[in-house]
Parts: C-alpha cells; structure tokens; sequence
C-alpha cells in the first residue's frame, strides 16, 4: 500500500475537537468572542432602533407627518442596510450573530414600544429615537475600545461609521424638540 503524501503544513487548517476551522486573523481568540459579543449587543440595539423608527415611519400623525415621515423613512432605511455589516462582521470573526426578536429583545438596550394602537404623539416618538440612537451608541462606544484594544481595525471602522451616524441622528432629532 502506497504512503499517503500529506500536504505540506502551510497548507494545512488547524481544526478544534469539533471538526470546525480554527481562525488565525491575528485577532486572540477571546478577543474575537468578547468583540463578537459586544457586537450582538450593537446589533440588538440597531434592530431595535430600526423597527421603531419604521413603526413610527408607519403610525405618525400630526401636523408633523410629512417632515418626519420622510426623516423616518431615510433613517431606517440607511440603519436597515447597517444590519447587514454589523452582522457579517461577526460571521468574520467567527460567530453567528442573533437574528431572532427573543434575541434582540434580550440583547437590546432599547425598550420596545407598541404598535399602532398606542402610538405616542410625534414629540414623544421623536424624543424615543433620540434616546434610541443615543443607547446605540453608548454601546458601540463600549465595543469599539475592546475592538480596539485587540486591534481589531475593521470592527472600529465598523463602529467608528456608525456612532458618526447614530450622533448625527440624535442630533437631528433632538433639534426637533428645541
């Protein structure tokens, strides 16, 4: 019987007891599970802002309608197209990321609010999305210095685009309510 030739090592992936792939991106493996942790916390916030912002999107009434139906609209749909990178950025890093409302809810920083049967009046849901994109970035801020620290570039990059984005929300809005 002939002697198999084993690839050389280069070539070769390292694999853990389980028979998945071990990653070797330069980022320690605790690190990438504590950034990859964080980041489903961001990921639960941003959902959650944006299903409120599309459901007040949906149910404003008022004298304001036409102004915040359209601020509505362009904010979740710019924050429904962040989802996907943040979600991605996990899978790079090798986790799954949440994708579940029992997940988002238990992840999130940001309270659910009702639907259309109780929907707050137009100052109300503009100063609930600015405490929204305020809890976002509070917890993007907390994952970016781990990121950070692991120099983990991407994922600051990452974060660094969406706390510009989430601030400069909050501000439009607060400045609503001045």
């Amino acid at each position: 019987m002939a002697k198999k030739k084993s690839a050389p090592k280069s070539a070769k992936t390292a694999a853990h007891a389980d028979g998945s792939r071990a990653i070797d991106i330069g980022i320690a493996a605790g690190d990438r599970r504590k950034i990859a942790e964080g980041l489903g916390h961001v990921l639960a916030d941003a959902f959650t802002l944006y299903l409120k912002t599309h459901n007040f999107h949906w149910n404003i009434s008022g004298p304001m309608f036409n102004s915040l139906h359209l601020m509505f609209e362009t904010q979740y749909t710019e924050q429904w197209n962040a989802l996907d990178d943040i979600a991605e950025r996990m899978r790079a890093l090798g986790y799954n990321a949440p994708g579940s409302y029992h997940e988002f809810i238990r992840l999130s920083s940001i309270r659910e609010e009702p639907g259309q049967a109780d929907a707050p009046a137009w100052h109300d849901m503009v100063q609930q999305l600015v405490d929204g994109n305020e809890a976002v970035c509070r917890t993007a801020r907390k994952v970016l210095k781990t990121a950070d620290a692991a120099g983990d570039d991407p994922t600051v990059d990452l974060l660094t685009q969406r706390l510009q984005t989430h601030e400069k929300y909050a501000w439009m809005l607060r400045s609503l309510l001045e």
